[in-house]
């Protein structure tokens, strides 16, 4: 009996939060996976520095490239190099508040390196290629009706980051229609895990409260709290990611929990896991949370952390995955805590 090939995967983002959960799947699925990751002078492969050798590169289903999503010649090169089955674009310059301070590299990497991507798809003529875009929730940025967000909702984009997965959201649709690529969107709703990056609002509450409560550091200064998220757990998201590529055909997803919080309730919830009494007094940019062991104020508010147009709410029905993708979240947000809390803990062991 002949032995079945093995699938490739090239991840773009694999050095990253979600690809690194992404690696870890598909190894088990028995794929072989090509990452791209850019060259700096720090290694920056510490989310999957369990799953090869990140000083040789050295393992026999995971092999790591250099290129760079603005560079359309690597790009191209490297899919023409490997041309896998499947692949899967997370990089990104992912940092919703940054975009504002870098909005031409972030257009240049979020918006058109999706282009080169699919663009190089179409010119090696890659008929059997699929291709994952990580599109966003941050599309939909302004939302008039308070209900839940899904495939029809219009969007309305915040920020150069949201204009810019908007921007790739279409790309891939139109080169699914133009050029018949099997071209499908993961709209994905917030997703965290022990492996985000610190100044991403959910890690930097985690760390900086365990920090308080281990008395090395005295405050946590943030933006809004009043901002309505949908947080799931990054490595449930990893598995939507690879059925959507599985489905019979390509299309676009709303990937989430449709289960709202605020900044201000997860933080509750984080003080209340870590044995921490946090009272809050005070209104808008005067609000402040004060420890009612200590009397001191440990969370305050800094203006320079608000955006210049804010998203309010995002909440998404993830109805559509259920029902044709068999997809639904299995980790709960207060699990999800849990792991990142454990995660903090743990480098004071």
């Amino acid at each position: 009996m002949a032995k079945l090939k093995k699938k490739i995967a090239l991840i773009f983002g694999i050095t990253g939060q979600d690809g690194s959960y992404l690696a870890e799947l598909l190894l088990n699925k028995n794929y072989i996976i090509h990452g791209v990751k850019r060259r700096s002078s720090s290694a920056n492969t510490e989310r999957i520095d369990h799953l090869f050798d990140s000083v040789n590169f050295d393992n026999k289903n995971i092999f790591i490239h250099y290129g760079d999503i603005s560079d359309g010649t690597s790009t191209l090169n490297i899919i023409n190099k490997i041309k896998p089955d499947e692949i899967y674009n997370l990089a990104a310059q992912s940092h919703v508040r940054v975009s504002f301070d870098i909005p031409e590299y972030t257009a240049d990497i979020t918006a058109l390196g999706a282009l080169r991507i699919l663009e190089s798809i179409r010119i090696l003529n890659l008929k059997k290629t699929k291709y994952y875009q990580a599109s966003s929730s941050e599309m939909y940025g302004l939302v008039k009706n308070k209900n839940s967000l899904n495939e029809l909702t219009p969007f309305h984009p915040r920020s150069i980051y949201g204009v810019s997965k908007v921007f790739a959201y279409h790309t891939a649709v139109h080169y699914r229609e133009a050029y018949g690529i099997f071209a499908s969107n993961g709209i994905l709703f917030n997703h965290e895990s022990p492996r985000r990056g610190p100044t991403f609002v959910t890690k930097k509450i985690v760390q900086g409260l365990t920090r308080i409560q281990k008395g090395i550091q005295k405050k946590l200064t943030l933006g809004n709290l009043y901002a309505i998220r949908d947080w799931g757990h990054a490595k449930d998201y990893a598995v939507s990611m690879w059925k959507i590529l599985q489905y019979k055909k390509p299309d676009d997803w709303v990937i989430a929990t449709n289960k709202e919080n605020t900044v201000k309730s997860f933080i509750n919830s984080v003080a209340k896991k870590l044995s921490m009494n946090i009272k809050w007094k005070g209104k808008g940019l005067y609000e402040r949370g004060v420890d009612q062991n200590s009397g001191k104020i440990i969370i305050d508010i800094d203006k320079k952390h608000f955006r210049p147009s804010e998203v309010d709410f995002l909440k998404g029905n993830y109805s559509k995955a259920r029902k044709y993708l068999k997809w639904k979240p299995s980790i709960t947000t207060e699990k999800l805590i849990d792991d990142m809390i454990e995660a903090e803990l743990s480098k004071f062991d």
